[in-house]
């Protein structure tokens, strides 16, 4: 990953503000007390817990921290059993959107089974299932604690029409049901693979995950393709974000307007979504970064990936790129 001078800045400075890192956990009492006096308050947890912190000694060979003190999720630098109690104490749900439509129905059954056995595992989830196919859905055994709900939809003609209708139909359900059912949501692509466990460190206000592509060489990114350019000091996949069901509605209904704009403009490419959430985060800095562990799109194998959470599935074998 590139080091900037505010990056360099940020690791300096981690030594003194283990506090900072604290405070910005979901579950920090101080956040809390906080929210608690926000009309915002919703994206806060309430807790009695004042004890134990947020992160396990510092890794040394990757970033942990942003420039704006928010940290960056690497396998190493959590506790999850701690967490864990914590979140239980809650009684939270937390839902997750995903889309397939035409030919992506084919990997419904890999990515449920999936998500099903390794996403917040032992706690209670709700998955929304957007598809212009819902009679292709066959019959999946869910865990007791996870629920399925198929919402028909109708396909756009165009992929571009898909990326923005993908925001609009989140921002909508988000007003007319999600926000009845979930305390935080999020967005995942159809066409992966869990291969390990993503639990509760996830959860914050508002959650995106690093590119692949930053954590990779110069001669690695000429070998597979263009990288795409970061609009701030993070590149993010549109692949994998989210966070409290507010702060999610909020990124979405800014980024299909945005698409919207950019339509009536004649202005249309290939991955403008994602360059519309990125556009939106830079403005809006994220709460918790996940590090590229949570989304793994390439072949691309540096050492500090030390587990692959989830993965990018080939359209033909339906096996994860980085599956072994």
């Amino acid at each position: 990953m590139r080091i900037t001078k505010l990056h360099g800045l940020a690791i300096l400075v981690t030594a003194g503000i283990t506090g900072a890192i604290w405070y910005h956990h979901p579950f920090s009492p101080s956040r809390d007390q906080e929210h608690a006096a926000s009309p915002a308050g919703d994206s806060g947890l309430k807790t009695d817990l004042h004890e134990t912190s947020l992160m396990l000694p510092w890794r040394q060979d990757v970033l942990v921290l942003t420039p704006w003190l928010a940290p960056i999720v690497w396998e190493g630098t959590f506790s999850r059993d701690i967490l864990n109690a914590q979140y239980l104490q809650k009684n939270l749900v937390t839902g997750v959107v995903t889309f397939a439509v035409e030919k992506y129905v084919q990997f419904i059954e890999g990515f449920m089974t999936s998500a099903n056995k390794y996403f917040l595992a032992g706690h209670q989830v709700n998955f929304y299932l957007f598809t212009d196919s819902p009679e292709k859905v066959s019959h999946l055994q869910m865990a007791p604690e996870n629920h399925l709900f198929v919402i028909p939809v109708q396909n756009g003609s165009r992929w571009q029409d898909i990326s923005r209708c993908r925001m609009r139909i989140i921002s909508s359900h988000i007003q007319k049901q999600f926000q009845h059912e979930v305390d935080y949501l999020y967005s995942m692509d159809i066409n992966v693979q869990l291969l390990a466990h993503i639990g509760v460190e996830i959860i914050d206000a508002l959650v995106a995950t690093i590119s692949s592509w930053q954590v990779t060489s110069q001669q690695e990114n000429k070998a597979h393709g263009t990288r795409p350019e970061p609009q701030g000091d993070f590149h993010y996949t549109a692949s994998f974000y989210g966070g409290s069901v507010s702060e999610v509605h909020k990124l979405t209904t800014a980024c299909f307007r945005g698409l919207g704009e950019d339509r009536e403009n004649g202005i249309e490419a290939w991955g403008h979504h994602e360059r519309h959430l990125n556009k939106y985060l830079l403005q809006h800095k994220p709460t918790r970064l996940l590090s590229p562990e949570y989304y793994w799109d390439t072949e691309l194998s540096p050492s500090v990936i030390h587990v692959k959470r989830m993965c990018s599935v080939h359209r033909d074998s339906q096996r994860c790129s980085c599956q072994s």
